[in-house]
């Protein structure tokens, strides 16, 4: 691993609430950013983190997620994703994060990824491709 990536390392991203991020089951006035989405930005944060400390070639695939999500973000509001590596133990590296809007904290938990390398990842997955194509 790179000598950057230990824990306290940190990084902070803020995504507009669209339409595409909020669930619409509650109706137009009632959109609120989805569990899924705030997932994915976190999902999306913690791995360009990674990404700016690891070397060329590699790269991470999330392996574990505990995710509170304790309030709702309105459709056209912002979120404030913060992330900080607690811990590295070789290529697993796991995280917690916060996120919060405006007006209060809207997320809390931990997130683990481990790092790969990219061509190897590749060609596992595509043998296994081939298998269950062959299987089918």
């Amino acid at each position: 691993m790179s000598e950057t990536l230990k824990p306290g390392l940190t990084s902070t991203r803020r995504y507009d609430i669209d339409a595409g991020r909020t669930i619409g089951f509650m109706g137009d006035d009632c959109r609120v950013y989805s569990t899924p989405s705030l997932l994915y930005d976190i999902e999306v944060v913690c791995r360009d983190l990674l990404l700016e400390n690891i070397e060329a070639g590699k790269d991470s695939v999330g392996t574990r997620v505990e995710l509170d999500h304790v309030g709702a973000t309105l459709l056209g509001m912002w979120i404030e994703i913060t992330v900080t590596v607690t811990e590295v133990n070789g290529p697993a590296v796991t995280f917690e994060f916060t996120a919060r809007d405006a007006l209060e904290e809207v997320a809390r938990g931990k997130h683990s990824r481990f790092v790969v390398g990219a061509e190897k990842t590749a060609q596992r997955l595509k043998a296994k491709l081939a298998k269950a194509l062959a299987a089918a």
